[in-house]
């Protein structure tokens, strides 16, 4: 039976289209995490960055892979249903950890997250993956879009900085050009969300968001998770996150040291 946050409809689903919403994922944690980021943005971590330019109202800030020393993160990660409907989702027999991240738009903030897949970002390969968003804040305007079946493409999409706007790789000639789902018609998917739900995608899913053009905050927790099948893989350059010093071989499994296994059945 699936966990009784999903239905077998919402498993069908992601499996087809890469994307579903999980309504109250994190409902009983929101305190906690809104506390989580507080901390998180009063002492950013080394990833941490400002992600508008000179002149760009409001704020965009984003950090990541501070989970290990922000109490309330860490508490989420091990104790909230994420691991257990992760498994379900992905057909997973185990869950481990990949890592955190956490988004904040200010009010005012018009600079849009750029379309793009996180794929191409990490060293792990494999299809059984997950990345929960969840806003801390509710929204409607400035919630996740995400681009229906975009894991099953024949190619990635190129992997870009998004202050400075240019590739993160040398290669450009590996990866399709970032396309613009609204010119083109895509399927976007597009929730209201409150706060603790949690929109649900594969790491090979294009999205993006809109700027936040309200008079409230948007808050984003997210937690990426992965399966069974992932394994350490080499990009042609530096990988978003680094986790330097890992020591891992192309092929392996992702070391538990670093990685913890969340679930298993």
């Amino acid at each position: 039976m699936p966990h009784h946050l999903l239905s077998s409809s919402d498993i069908e689903a992601f499996q087809r289209n890469g994307v579903v919403l999980v309504k109250g994922l994190f409902a009983d944690y929101v305190d906690e995490l809104r506390v989580g980021i507080a901390r998180n943005m009063e002492d950013p971590g080394p990833y941490a960055a400002e992600n508008l330019k000179a002149g760009e109202n409001g704020r965009f800030f984003d950090d990541y892979c501070n989970w290990q020393r922000i109490p309330e993160f860490e508490a989420v990660v091990r104790k909230s249903p994420a691991a257990a409907v992760a498994a379900d989702l992905m057909s997973s027999n185990r869950v481990q950890m990949f890592h955190e991240h956490i988004l904040i738009k200010e009010p005012g903030t018009s600079k849009p997250t750029p379309w793009h897949q996180d794929a191409p970002y990490y060293f792990v390969d494999g299809i059984q993956n997950v990345s929960f968003w969840s806003p801390l804040d509710p929204v409607t305007s400035a919630s996740l879009r995400c681009v229906a079946g975009s894991h099953k493409w024949p190619k990635p999409v190129l992997p870009t900085r998004w202050l400075e706007e240019d590739s993160f790789y040398p290669n450009e000639d590996d990866y399709m050009p970032v396309p613009d789902p609204d010119a083109e018609a895509m399927k976007i998917h597009e929730w209201e969300m409150e706060p603790g739900d949690a929109v649900a995608f594969n790491f090979g899913i294009l999205h993006g968001a809109r700027g936040n053009e309200s008079a409230s905050r948007r808050r984003a927790f997210s937690l990426r998770l992965v399966g069974d099948d992932a394994r350490y893989v080499e990009r042609p350059g530096c990988t978003s996150p680094p986790f330097p010093g890992h020591d891992m071989q192309v092929g392996q499994q992702l070391r538990e040291d670093w990685f913890p296994i969340l679930f298993e059945r």
